[in-house]
């Protein structure tokens, strides 16, 4: 027999402060064990928390360097358009370059890099950065006439603007 634990064969006066005591343990006990199930509870949550926040900066830091690489290739798709306009000598060699540039362009487009449409636009200044103001009564106000250089978007944020020149009216 446990000798914290006295017999109830005692008579009823003395078995009772042991009883009281008991009851106070077994409360206590209670106690500390709702407790900490509420710890565990509160832990569990701040690790999930933990979990899904350091998922989410792992994915936007992904999402960012994808970004730079694409922002670092952009001169790259430049040159390879300015090469496409330029007259070339040998055809096949213009055929070669425009299917590379097809193949780094169809890259970055499978990235989420996209094109910022000019053609027929009205100027947003929000895609847009004028070079070049032309007063004129042939196009519409705000219409833009001629791109100078592609603007792009990445995963819907742009990421240059596109270089234009705007229609103005006198």
């Amino acid at each position: 027999m446990d000798p914290q634990i006295p017999e109830l064969s005692s008579p009823a006066s003395e078995t009772e402060p042991v009883v009281l005591a008991l009851e106070s343990r077994l409360e206590a006990l209670e106690a500390e064990k709702a407790e900490a199930g509420d710890r565990l509870l509160r832990l569990r949550a701040e690790f999930d928390n933990f979990r899904r926040r350091t998922e989410r900066e792992r994915s936007e830091f992904v999402q960012f360097a994808s970004a730079e690489l694409a922002r670092e290739l952009l001169p790259v798709l430049d040159d390879f358009e300015r090469a496409l306009a330029a007259p070339a000598a040998d055809p096949e060699y213009a055929k070669g370059v425009e299917l590379i540039y097809q193949r780094l362009f169809e890259a970055l487009r499978k990235a989420g890099l996209e094109p910022v449409v000019t053609a027929g636009r009205r100027f947003d200044p929000t895609l847009h950065q004028a070079l070049e103001r032309v007063e004129t009564e042939e196009a519409e106000d705000q219409t833009i006439l001629a791109e100078y250089q592609k603007g792009y978007n990445f995963k819907g944020k742009l990421l240059r603007p596109a270089m234009v020149k705007v229609a103005v009216k006198p």
